[in-house]
């Protein structure tokens, strides 16, 4: 009697290698990437709805207003002060993109303008790759960048983002797991697991930009990455400005009880991508519930306070005064542009 014989493991990785390359040509050609996006998108938007409804289903709203009523005007203060060095840190990112890119030309100020409005515009609004995009080639297209040299700055200041995120969270869960675990429900070894390997990959990536110039791209689009030593200096930046944001996160937190700063900015890191994937403006919604339900031993009336206080001063005034800072600069230059037509002298009269 013939014994069945084990299939070929190379034909067994041939069999995965093709189911791959289908699922690839089907989502790029019968779907569509833009939808798949779109779709993970409504997906977490309405994950986010249905456990921020389950959450605040039973909180009083005068219990959130006796709760904002409650505190401590120097916690707003202080917390005011970490999201202003926090936006303040953000325009690093957009300094260390035009430098990367060789516009050493642009001074602070313009970088500055740029980075502030792009990003609270972008929070705000959404779909922030597009809508801080638009801002940022509105700022400097004056000073002579155009789209391809724009898209390469946000690409730049993109990368200094995640590489920040990355790193806080790599520390932050290696430190305390227990915070990815309020997320994201896994158990707290395998998030310590994740943990190491971004933390790995994070070196790769250093070593690996350390030993020589790196560009991407191709044709005419290509940006060299920054070298190890800037790379070091953007994960610094980074940090920098996630660490501000969880401090005034933190400060706006009810006094009891009390949890450790790392558990906070690890959980705080989390529901902020969260967010960020979600495409909601604001990461309203999803911001918020991920919140609530990681932070699940406060009170929810008084969490939610400081959830509503943080949206006002990280979100709302920036956005304001961004838009302000745009509508004066649009009014100034086109002033100038109408005294510039002023004082060009009138053409001669056509010759008989």
């Amino acid at each position: 009697m013939n014994q069945p014989t084990e299939p070929n493991p190379r034909n067994r990785l041939q069999g995965v290698i093709d189911a791959a390359r289908f699922i690839r040509w089907f989502c790029d050609q019968k779907i569509g990437w833009g939808r798949i996006g779109v779709a993970i998108s409504l997906t977490i938007i309405a994950i986010a709805v249905f456990v921020l409804f389950n959450t605040l289903r039973g909180i009083e709203l005068k219990d959130v207003l006796q709760a904002l009523r409650k505190s401590d005007p120097r916690d707003i203060l202080l917390a005011s002060l970490f999201v202003a060095f926090g936006y303040f840190t953000l325009t690093f990112y957009d300094l260390f993109a035009l430098r990367t890119i060789g516009r050493s030309d642009v001074p602070y100020r313009i970088a500055a303008l740029g980075g502030f409005t792009s990003y609270s515009v972008g929070h705000n609004v959404g779909a922030s790759v597009f809508t801080g995009g638009a801002v940022r080639y509105r700022v400097y297209s004056a000073w002579g960048l155009d789209a391809i040299d724009v898209a390469k700055l946000c690409f730049i200041a993109g990368l200094t983002f995640w590489l920040g995120n990355a790193t806080v969270l790599g520390l932050g869960i290696a430190y305390v797991p227990e915070g990815a675990s309020a997320i994201n429900q896994l158990p707290a070894w395998f998030n310590r697991l994740l943990a190491f390997m971004t933390l790995a990959i994070l070196a790769l990536y250093v070593a690996w930009v350390w030993t020589g110039q790196r560009v991407i791209g191709r044709d005419g689009w290509q940006v060299a990455l920054p070298g190890g030593p800037l790379t070091l200096l953007q994960i610094g930046i980074g940090i920098v400005d996630l660490t501000f944001c969880a401090l005034a996160m933190y400060v706006l937190l009810p006094d009891e009880p009390h949890i450790g700063f790392v558990m906070l900015a690890v959980v705080f890191v989390s529901a902020t991508l969260l967010g960020f994937a979600s495409h909601s403006p604001g990461g309203l919604g999803v911001f918020d519930a991920a919140m609530l339900v990681a932070l699940w031993q406060y009170h929810r009336a008084d969490l939610l306070a400081g959830l509503l206080l943080f949206r006002l001063l990280y979100y709302i005034v920036p956005f304001a005064l961004s838009l302000l800072l745009l509508g004066a600069r649009e009014v100034v230059l086109g002033i100038g542009a109408s005294r510039a037509r002023a004082r060009r002298p009138f053409d001669p009269p056509p010759s008989p």
